[in-house]
């Protein structure tokens, strides 16, 4: 039997992670339950303080046959490397300098948004196509393939 998956970050600002990611994956912002035209709308009725409305957000692709992401806030912040991190694959088929220059061009869109750069891997011609390794707004790592 098949499963279902969903990738949950834990994180300080849930809110803009959420739309950090949905602009790097293409995705969108679950929208409110029904009957509510917006989150504040439906977070207000359902009775939960203001100071919490940020606390969780998620994002759905839009075709919905990808993983829904979660992000929640927690007190910690984050202390060490990764050791699950997402391949953000923008250059499928590809290699060479068009692989790379796809990923640069992705990498660049991607700082724009409040990502870093922490470093670029360069194709060796045998079993390295390449990749550009990146940190989401709160620190999480990430890789363009």
């Amino acid at each position: 039997m098949t499963r279902d998956v969903q990738i949950t970050y834990d994180c300080a600002d849930p809110g803009a992670l959420a739309e950090f990611w949905a602009e790097a994956l293409g995705y969108q912002l679950q929208p409110p339950p029904e009957g509510f035209a917006s989150w504040e709308d439906a977070l207000r009725s359902f009775g939960v303080p203001e100071d919490r409305w940020n606390s969780r957000s998620a994002i759905l692709p839009p075709e919905g046959d990808r993983p829904r992401v979660f992000f929640q806030r927690v007190p910690e912040g984050k202390s060490a490397k990764n050791r699950v991190h997402l391949d953000v694959r923008v250059a499928v088929g590809q290699t060479g300098d068009e692989r790379m220059a796809t990923l640069e061009s992705e990498a660049v869109r991607l700082e724009a948004l409040g990502a870093t750069r922490a470093y670029r891997v360069e194709p060796d011609g045998r079993m390295e196509l390449g990749f550009i390794a990146l940190q989401d707004p709160e620190g999480n790592e990430f890789c363009l393939d």
